[in-house]
């Protein structure tokens, strides 16, 4: 892929999803995590991957970043990387799927011995090859837009656990993705530090940017999210709009999720 800026994302012209995901399957053992999964994310698009733990939702995840490698099944990026698992897959090919996707993390998986700014220049200048200045030059942008221009030289034991995670988001933007994918991206804060974080995803969100998000705040996804999937048992049950999954779910089994979710708060 060509290292063109993605700061702020480009909409695809043509017609169709930007993600294909297709017969995605993948084993640990003789435990099947997933079984066929198949997912389209259009350009601007916000997906919501929601269900139970042990549903699959972080391995799908994962599988879009190359982070683990499914069994079978095909994951194509506007039809221009295209990895069939079905067989062994090349580094080369493994490398244009990661390139196309940066993750943010649950916990954060910050470099403990690198101040934020380190953090945040490492990936850009290590893995894209891009000149130190400007990779500094962006990161020290990034974090200004996110509230965090005065933590540049802070270590990550310094920070908040709201403040680590949107350097964990500063960190997947300097990366220039075209795709963000969060993983449980609120789940290790505090109460009263989720809200920061999710309103910068929301900005994300506004501006067009093409996400898929793992997440249990049901709220959140409604107000964010295009589309919401709920996974169980390692397969799609259901997806649609917020209104219709959320709200007005077809199937018996995403009602009693939404309803046993709705009722811990």
């Amino acid at each position: 892929m060509s290292h063109v800026d993605r700061t702020t994302p480009a909409v695809r012209s043509a017609e169709g999803a930007l993600l294909t995901v297709a017969g995605l399957r993948k084993s640990f053992g003789e435990h099947e995590v997933l079984r066929s999964i198949d997912l389209e994310v259009r350009a601007g698009q916000v997906v919501a991957l929601i269900g139970p733990s042990g549903s699959g939702k972080t391995t799908v995840l994962r599988s879009l970043n190359g982070l683990e490698i499914p069994d079978a099944g095909h994951v194509d990026v506007g039809g221009e990387v295209d990895v069939d698992f079905s067989g062994p897959v090349s580094k080369r090919d493994l490398g244009r799927l990661r390139d196309c996707s940066a993750m943010v993390f649950q916990h954060y998986n910050l470099f403990p011995h690198m101040t934020v700014l380190q953090n945040v220049v490492e990936g850009p200048v290590q893995v894209r090859k891009r000149p130190r200045a400007e990779a500094v030059a962006e990161a020290e942008r990034l974090l200004a837009r996110v509230g965090l221009a005065d933590k540049r030289d802070s270590y990550p034991f310094e920070l908040s656990g709201g403040q680590q995670q949107r350097v964990g988001i500063v960190r997947a933007l300097a990366m220039r993705p075209r795709i963000l994918l969060f993983d449980e991206p609120t789940s290790a804060l505090d109460p009263e530090l989720v809200g920061e974080v999710l309103a910068v995803i929301k900005e994300l969100s506004d501006e067009g940017w093409t996400m898929v998000i793992v997440t249990h705040e049901l709220g959140f996804a409604r107000e964010v999210a295009d589309q919401v999937v709920f996974m169980d048992q390692g397969v799609v049950v259901e997806h649609g709009t917020p209104d219709v999954v959320l709200g007005s779910p077809h199937e018996e089994r995403t009602r009693q999720f939404v309803r046993r979710l709705a009722n811990r708060f």
